[in-house]
């Protein structure tokens, strides 16, 4: 009988060391780690030289695993320091020789997964009573952006889903992709289904119709940027330095100011020491997007008035916190704000008619295997059989 190949953990045969697991307590550093192993301080400035070009150690993170390899006897002398910075990345540091730092990825492993639930409080609840990540709820709302308003969903809605989950060394890091769902809303069934058209990945639904609307590229029709998206921009009337979750576009008093996409006005109100007259649509259960700085509103755009895609909505002004007339224009995607200039606008662009019968294929088979999974309580949710 051959004899069983050596146990790897990172690449290293755990039957040649002691092995040593640990945890980045918060401030600590790679000298206070080493010199608890007996790592003398000119190895360890040494390595953290000679490292700079692979990783810095100045980054490493509170938190965060490390292990150390020793020799299996009584000096049990470090041989290997690795740090792990994500859930799959890590970097080995050799502490002998040469010295030698180098990065390291742990394998992937994706599993097929099926999934269901009944809405009784939240998606974001029922995903946890189901067994199921809840960052799932995200990426759904994400799919039907445009079709479902995830903040009305009701109780008994309900949905089921097929898709990737991936795990490293056994332990789930999150979902991967999404095939096919089923969510049905108000009594009214929404399909989605993934598809390879143009270039990409993107959600149709049984019909081959896209489920996404493209965004207009500038709520203006000709205006040149003059401040981008930045997390530390020097404001120009305060003089001190702050986040600018926007962009700013230079153009005349009075030009019109389009809405990017279909909405609802959630707010138009007037912040003397900010934004000055502004307008906030809701565009679905994800996007939203904020006008700032109006000289005034169109008409008829009062709070709660629906507004369609392209209409205008107010003028460029200078109203508010501002040195000369320019529209503030930010979006914010699940309520965490984005760059404009980098929120995709994906095609709306039905299947095309020469893809259908490989569409109508695919979702058919997709749709045979959704109906497999049980709404009721018994069926196992989030697990397949390996």
């Amino acid at each position: 009988m051959p004899p069983l190949p050596p146990v790897l953990k990172y690449g290293l045969p755990v039957d040649s060391f002691l092995i040593a697991d640990g945890t980045v307590r918060p401030n600590q550093h790679l000298s206070h780690i080493l010199s608890d192993y007996g790592v003398g301080m000119g190895i360890i400035d040494q390595i953290a030289r000679e490292s700079k070009e692979v990783f810095d150690v100045r980054k490493i993170r509170g938190g965060n695993r490390y292990t150390i390899f020793q020799t299996p006897d009584s000096l049990a002398e470090a041989r290997y320091f690795i740090y792990e910075n994500s859930a799959t990345d890590y970097y080995v540091f050799e502490l002998f020789d040469s010295l030698k730092v180098y990065r390291g990825e742990k394998e992937i492993e994706t599993k097929l997964r099926t999934g269901h639930g009944e809405i009784q409080s939240s998606l974001w609840n029922t995903m946890k009573d189901n067994g199921l990540d809840p960052m799932l709820a995200l990426r759904l709302s994400d799919i039907f952006a445009w079709s479902i308003d995830f903040y009305a969903i009701q109780k008994g809605d309900k949905f089921r889903v097929i898709y990737d989950e991936m795990f490293v060394d056994s332990v789930s890091i999150g979902i991967g992709n999404i095939y096919a769902v089923q969510f049905d809303h108000m009594g009214t069934e929404n399909y989605a289904f993934r598809f390879f058209q143009d270039e990409r990945f993107d959600y149709f639904d049984e019909e081959g119709q896209s489920l996404r609307k493209a965004f207009l590229k500038s709520p203006l029709e000709f205006a040149r940027i003059s401040s981008r998206f930045s997390h530390s921009r020097m404001h120009p009337v305060l003089r001190i330095r702050r986040p600018h979750h926007g962009v700013d576009y230079a153009a005349p008093k009075g030009t019109p100011v389009r809405t990017i996409g279909d909405g609802t006005v959630i707010a138009r109100a007037y912040q003397a020491r900010g934004g000055g007259n502004y307008l906030k649509v809701k565009h679905n259960s994800v996007y939203t997007t904020t006008y700032m700085h109006l000289s005034g509103f169109a008409k008829g755009v009062v709070q709660g008035a629906r507004v369609q895609q392209g209409q205008v909505i107010g003028f460029v002004g200078s109203t508010g916190l501002s040195t000369g007339p320019h529209l503030d224009f930010r979006v914010h995607k699940n309520g965490t704000p984005v760059d404009p200039l980098k929120v995709e606008a994906p095609p709306v662009e039905p299947v095309n008619e020469s893809r259908m019968p490989e569409y109508v294929t695919m979702k058919d088979s997709l749709l045979t295997e959704l109906q497999k999974i049980r709404w009721d309580v018994e069926a196992l949710a989030g697990t397949n059989p390996d």
